[in-house]
């Protein structure tokens, strides 16, 4: 009997240390982000958009506009938009064919999908370009719109199998021209438009579609919330890859944003893959048009020849809970990159790289980052810092150095740890 007893006390005892270890399991696998805070389940729903559920479909050709790739068509392809928006929403549908235009502008309530074999093509004409008020290069001020735009439309998505094709070249050579003769020429005095340019807007989805030949950032969003990029193809020439290589043609940029998922995208681009921004300056943390970025996931995603996974700066400030996760890398220059500016206080912590396979130049690099000094006078400027960084399960090769740590007295490095990593050198 007391045998009997002992025993059924054991087994209850091992069944309640069984669900103590299946609890504390269940607790250790929960998602978090780098600080500990949990992610949402919005993350894990990569769904991609069901343009039947997006209301009336608004399909160019039936409103007169011509599949002519020789006619620029941007009063006619904006009056569309305009009468989806003035009917109560609904998608503008670009059908199979190439359509020119120069910058258009999508109204509250609008989609915009492309069909197989649909290509919206910007013209390459500055002219063709409104100008109008963004956030760009750090600052606020009037420039070039981008070949699709849309302000404050909450719920805006892009959608399909076809093509926005910036068609850059021109713009590409005359930026490279303008370097010759003043090496010192900015992106801004170049005078090119971006791709695509999304600002003021939550509940953002972008899936499916190519987004290619940008004659500048390809990619642009401005305090967005809850953004998603599904399956996207980004491309741009390096070098190699085209007849003159693309400068400063972004994948994505991340410009005070938080809640973003990049999931399944594939990014070649001469400058970075996504990029994180926010603004620059002295005094940027006192500038009410800047913002800090968080909350950022890019997963299952394949980089070619781009500047970065994920690279902070050199118009960023403030970016918290970065993950980057289960990528692959062929001829990237960086898993990650720190752009560390000796003029603006900056603050990159939490951040999370991990399953990592490729090859890139460096796997890590923080360093110093002067292009277009200007430095006020602060006596109380706070101290920049990267800060609480981890790497694990990576494995690469790395044909520069896989760890390229500039330290310097203008910031301060804590908490970078690595796990499991494994890095060939080869010093190619």
């Amino acid at each position: 009997m007391a045998d009997g007893i002992m025993r059924k006390r054991f087994l209850m005892w091992l069944m309640a240390a069984l669900s103590c270890c299946v609890s504390t399991t269940a607790k250790k696998s929960v998602d978090t982000f780098p600080d500990g805070t949990p992610i949402s389940e919005w993350f894990s729903d990569t769904t991609r958009v069901d343009v039947a559920r997006l209301g009336k479909q608004y399909v160019i050709t039936d409103y007169g506009i011509k599949n002519d790739s020789t006619v620029v068509q941007t009063d006619e392809i904006q009056k569309v938009i305009d009468r989806c928006a003035s009917e109560g929403g609904g998608v503008v549908v670009i059908p199979r064919g190439t359509f020119l235009s120069g910058s258009l502008f999508f109204k509250k309530g609008t989609h915009l999908h492309l069909r197989e074999g649909a290509v919206l093509k910007g013209i390459d004409d500055i002219r063709y370009y409104k100008i109008a008020k963004v956030h760009i290069e750090g600052q606020m001020l009037d420039y070039f719109a981008a070949l699709v735009n849309a302000y404050d439309c909450d719920g805006f998505t892009i959608s399909g199998s076809g093509t926005i094709n910036g068609n850059g070249q021109r713009f590409w050579e005359e930026f490279w021209l303008r370097r010759k003769v003043n090496p010192k020429c900015t992106n801004l005095e170049a005078l090119r438009p971006r791709l695509v340019y999304i600002a003021n807007s939550n509940d953002v989805t972008v899936s499916g579609v190519r987004l290619i030949n940008s004659g500048f950032w390809t990619n642009h969003l401005y305090r967005c919330n809850r953004v998603k990029y599904l399956g996207c193809y980004v491309f741009a020439p390096t070098k190699g890859k085209g007849p003159v290589k693309a400068p400063s043609s972004d994948g994505l940029d991340l410009d005070a944003c938080s809640d973003v998922l990049v999931n399944g995208c594939y990014m070649n681009v001469n400058d970075d893959g996504v990029c994180l921004k926010g603004g620059k300056g002295t005094f940027v943390d006192k500038d009410s048009t800047s913002g800090p970025c968080c909350n950022i996931i890019v997963q299952n995603c394949d980089f070619g020849d781009a500047n970065g996974g994920i690279t902070f700066g050199s118009e960023s400030w403030d970016d918290r809970n970065v993950i980057i996760r289960n990528c692959t890398f062929n001829d990237t220059w960086h898993v990650l990159f720190f752009k560390m500016r000796p003029d603006t206080p900056q603050k990159y912590e939490y951040v999370l790289a991990e399953n990592c396979t490729g090859n890139v130049r460096k796997m890590i690099e923080i360093s110093p980052w002067r292009q277009f000094y200007n430095k006020l006078d602060r006596p109380d400027m706070p101290r920049s810092r990267v800060a609480h960084v981890l790497m694990r399960n990576i494995n690469l090769e790395c044909t520069v150095k896989a760890y390229d740590i500039k330290k310097t007295d203008d910031f301060d490095i804590e908490d970078v740890k690595y796990e499991n990593i494994n890095v060939k050198e080869t010093g190619k």
